[in-house]
């Protein structure tokens, strides 16, 4: 098995009006990573888009799960299918257009002298654009929550911009990764912080999507910050 250096996974539910051009813009700012999307059931055409755009390039490949499986456990499956297949790094990645591809060679660089580079919304104050009120204090708040609970010592303990290096997932034992939901994305950097791994954070503009709804809500952000408890206080 040879060696291989980026893997960008993606995962989706009902983004047919955005992964076209996510792809494209992938293809663009980082031409030599490989792609892999990861439908969770979309009933919008998502996946054929990605089927037919993988005929065409053979580095965009399609994992569907066929139902709503959650974040986590997309993540999961994904990331270790690209450690069994050799890939030096992995890059977690919104589908909806909000993570700009153009931030990837940068972010991607970053992970050449830390363990996990967090794209991060919050570094130089509040990078976001086209959030109300409501969601942004959402946001806020859920980071403040996170970083109480778990001590982490970042500013976007829950972005999901991402590019963690092989050796950070080996040590992780994904298999052990308790959350499936949106705290997943605090749960992973708080384990690497724990087992000693260094993270960094790489300034980047947060848009909101243009088309499609959220899958995030208030009751969202209250069930993570009882998972992060029950893991920082219980499990850990």
């Amino acid at each position: 098995m040879g060696t291989k250096d980026v893997l960008i996974v993606v995962p989706t539910l009902d983004e047919r009006q955005n992964i076209a051009e996510l792809l494209a813009g992938i293809r663009t700012f980082v031409p030599g990573a490989d792609v892999l999307v990861v439908d969770d059931g979309s009933t919008d055409g998502t996946a054929e888009i990605v089927e037919q755009l993988g005929r065409d390039t053979p580095q965009v490949r399609l994992l569907q799960r066929g139902r709503r499986l959650g974040i986590g456990s997309a993540y999961v499956q994904a990331f270790a299918q690209g450690l069994t297949e050799g890939y030096r790094r992995l890059v977690s990645m919104d589908g909806d257009l909000s993570h700009d591809p153009r931030y990837l060679p940068d972010l991607i660089a970053a992970s050449d002298d830390c363990g996990v580079a967090i794209g991060s919304r919050y570094l130089h104050g509040v990078s976001v654009v086209n959030w109300g009120l409501e969601r942004l204090v959402l946001s806020v708040f859920a980071n403040f929550c996170a970083r109480r609970i778990t001590g982490l010592p970042v500013r976007d303990c829950t972005s999901g911009f991402q590019c963690f290096r092989r050796e950070v997932l080996e040590r992780l034992d994904l298999g052990a990764v308790q959350s499936t939901g949106y705290s997943f994305l605090v749960e992973l950097k708080y384990r690497a912080y724990r087992h000693g791994f260094r993270l960094r954070e790489v300034p980047i503009i947060f848009v909101d999507r243009r088309f499609g709804s959220s899958k995030l809500g208030p009751s969202h952000v209250l069930s993570s910050a009882w998972t992060l408890l029950d893991l920082r206080f219980r499990r850990l």
